[in-house]
């Protein structure tokens, strides 16, 4: 029994691993251009290696790493790097109720290693449940975690030699990451719209240099996710009573 518990665990282990690799592909460019944009900005080594160890946010790294070069007051960095990152507090809401049964060894590596790609593999209605889901979690959001310290490394080692990555629309890996994520999820009209007001709005209030652009642009599209949720189901439901009377 021992035997083939172990082999269970094994296997749900390799298939992290193995599920987590095409997004751990497609964030290569975007880990070497954070490590090498530190390094080209003045950070020393070890600074822009406990980036990518500590903080483990690539959008979030790039744009602290920016408003330092450029001596933004703390308080500003702060509160930006907040905003950026304010999307992981509704990651964990929607797993709040799988994890909070779980000891705490647990939820603090996998609250750590929750990152959009691990939430993008989360969304089976059986994730975080029992060990060998949660082994399957751990490895999977682990090797995200490696694999993304090592490129930036890599992007520090270079960062010297290499020209401004920015320059040449290798931060355009960013958002191939984000379609990459998203498109699979597009599974109903609500999430549709979702998407498609998100994308529309941000990119209208970004041209307009509107302040908070994202944020406010998340909130609408969520909001017209949920409205368009709230007239499917009432559409749903009113279609079933036509059909029961119907019957009568």
């Amino acid at each position: 029994m021992h035997s083939k518990r172990k082999l269970a665990y094994l296997a749900f282990a390799k298939k992290g691993l193995i599920e987590m690799m095409p997004l751990n592909l497609a964030v290569i460019p975007w880990g070497i251009l954070c490590g090498s944009l530190a390094i080209q900005r003045g950070f020393t080594t070890l600074e822009a290696l406990l980036m990518p160890m500590l903080v483990y946010a690539g959008a979030v790294q790039l744009v602290v790493i920016e408003l330092i070069n450029n001596n933004t007051p703390l308080l500003t960095i702060l509160l930006t790097a907040f905003i950026i990152s304010s999307r992981h507090f509704l990651y964990g809401l929607a797993l709040r109720t799988k994890l909070t049964p779980q000891p705490a060894n647990w939820r603090v590596p996998l609250g750590f290693l929750l990152t959009d790609e691990l939430f993008a593999l989360s969304s089976h209605r059986k994730s975080y449940q029992g060990k060998l889901q949660l082994v399957y979690a751990l490895f999977a959001g682990g090797s995200f975690y490696l694999n993304w310290l090592f490129w930036n490394i890599i992007g520090i080692i270079a960062g010297s030699s290499l020209p401004d990555l920015t320059e040449l629309g290798l931060d355009f890996a960013i958002a191939v990451t984000f379609i990459a994520l998203i498109v699979p999820s597009i599974i109903n009209l609500s999430r549709l719209i979702t998407v498609c007001v998100a994308g529309v709005l941000s990119t209208v209030l970004t041209l307009w240099q509107w302040d908070y652009a994202l944020v406010i642009s998340a909130l609408v599209a969520m909001l017209c996710g949920y409205i368009t949720t709230n007239i499917s189901i009432r559409l749903r439901k009113s279609s079933k009573k036509r059909i029961a009377n119907s019957d009568i």
